[in-house]
């Protein structure tokens, strides 16, 4: 376990990139950036450059004319924002709608929905603006029921969606699931959900601190924050191993690669958990048909423990899930030969198919189970934003934004639901989250069957 964070230090590697598809097909870097050295002043230091982090120093030095700077501790998408399934899809959360419902009401469930279509919007409204060339490709997110029970809940989901949340949503039946999307052995229907689409995540990122540099901001990568004192006026000081780096205000951008011990205050309250993900070598056509693959749209299981996958633009399939509880490279390489193992299981066709890329990365869950974005109550001049539980393309990227509102306006946003506004309580027994982790993943694959 390494200081300030839940894994083995194998997952915490800053100075190695993940051996990623995104990794090797993102293209040359581009970004005019170099780690802090000596020391310096801002007005608005970044920790994390991720989609959050970077999405808020766009929208400071854009929208604001914030002197801002963003520290990463590795390369500019070291961590999920460079390696995720590229799934810019409606979520956000750890729980369906209608529990939404049931947790925090009607009203403020709807205010979430309704951010999480704007965040979607978002990203496509700053590939267009800043002319970032992402990969975009499909329309919708399809989620597969994995049994007839699952079909059920779907047809609840469906109701709740659309009547309720007043998503587009629609319901497709297996047999129409398989003529117009896809088949797999469990395929008992679908539920098809808009605005959506899939990404190269990597270039996204890169683009967004392309955009954030022209725009004015400066970046730091390979700048790990050690050490973070508040001093005597106020203004915060931010040590790195060469440098040094004092700021009036701060926005905490980390999310499931968080350093837990670099500020107490922000202990306990996340659950980072593992996802790896596969991709093979790319398919032909007469392979996509021989599985009935005709879509171009990102789509996931129902299970508990799902799994999520996608035809990239260039015919290769991506497969997703669940990690390892470790972190160590001897877990990593058990969790990829089972995933590769259910893969295989479920797109029969493709049995043979030979796999070329692996990696993981963490997703981050909050114990309130709703994105945790706001300001410390006991100090003013800190902000944050974390936990979007798998959904952080779109999600990362408008709460990046609503941070640089609110840092660059004093207010905070109109838009932001009550549900996600605020630091997450932290987990109860903090200590021993991965050994509940462990448990629960342990009782959903028993539910799942």
């Amino acid at each position: 376990m390494s200081s300030g964070h839940l894994y083995h230090g194998d997952l915490y590697r800053f100075d190695r990139p993940q051996p990623s598809y995104w990794e090797a097909t993102a293209g040359t870097n581009g970004i005019d950036a170099s780690p802090l050295e000596g020391e310096d002043s801002c007005d608005v230091a970044v920790i994390g450059g991720g989609y959050t982090g970077l999405s808020a120093a766009l929208h400071l030095a854009r929208d604001h004319d914030v002197d801002v700077r963003v520290l990463e501790a590795g390369h500019i998408g070291w961590g999920a924002s460079g390696r995720n399934g590229g799934f810019c899809s409606i979520g956000g959360t750890g729980v369906q709608g209608r529990d939404l419902i049931k947790r925090v009401g009607l009203e403020q469930a709807k205010a979430h929905y309704r951010s999480q279509v704007d965040a979607v919007e978002l990203v496509r409204q700053i590939g267009r603006d800043e002319e970032i060339d992402f990969d975009a490709c499909g329309g919708a997110e399809l989620e597969v029921a994995h049994s007839p029970k699952a079909w059920r809940d779907l047809q609840r989901d469906y109701e709740v969606l659309k009547d309720a949340l007043g998503m587009e949503v629609e319901l497709v039946s297996a047999d129409a699931a398989r003529e117009r999307y896809l088949d797999c052995q469990e395929n008992y229907g679908v539920l098809a959900t808009r605005p959506t689409f899939g990404l190269h995540p990597l270039r996204y990122c890169r683009g967004l601190a392309a955009a954030a540099i022209r725009r004015g901001a400066k970046l730091h990568p390979h700048s790990r924050v050690v050490v973070w004192k508040k001093l005597a006026d106020g203004s915060h000081r931010l040590e790195t191993a060469a440098g040094a780096l004092r700021a009036k205000r701060v926005i905490y951008a980390c999310n499931g690669f968080m350093d837990e011990d670099l500020d107490r205050r922000f202990h306990g309250r996340t659950l980072p958990v593992v996802s790896a993900i596969v991709v093979t070598r790319p398919l032909t056509k007469p392979e996509l048909a021989a599985q009935g693959w005709r879509t171009e749209h990102p789509a996931f299981n129902s299970r508990r423990v799902l799994a999520y996958f996608r035809v990239l633009p260039d015919g290769r399939f991506l497969y997703g899930a669940r990690g390892n509880i470790r972190g160590d490279a001897d877990g990593e390489a058990a969790a990829h030969a089972r995933n590769i193992a259910e893969m295989r299981r479920l797109f029969p066709a493709w049995r043979e198919v030979q796999i070329e890329y692996r990696w993981h990365g963490l997703i981050c869950y909050n114990a309130s189970l709703c994105p945790s974005i706001g300001q410390l109550d006991d100090d003013p001049t800190v902000f944050f934003g974390f936990g979007y539980h798998g959904n952080g393309v779109n999600t990362a990227t408008w709460t990046g934004k609503q941070l640089a509102s609110w840092v660059g306006t004093g207010r905070r946003p109109e838009e932001l639901p009550l549900c996600s506004t605020g630091l997450s309580k932290r987990f109860a027994l903090a200590r021993f989250r991965l050994a509940m982790l462990r448990l629960g993943i342990a009782f959903a694959r028993w539910r799942d069957g």
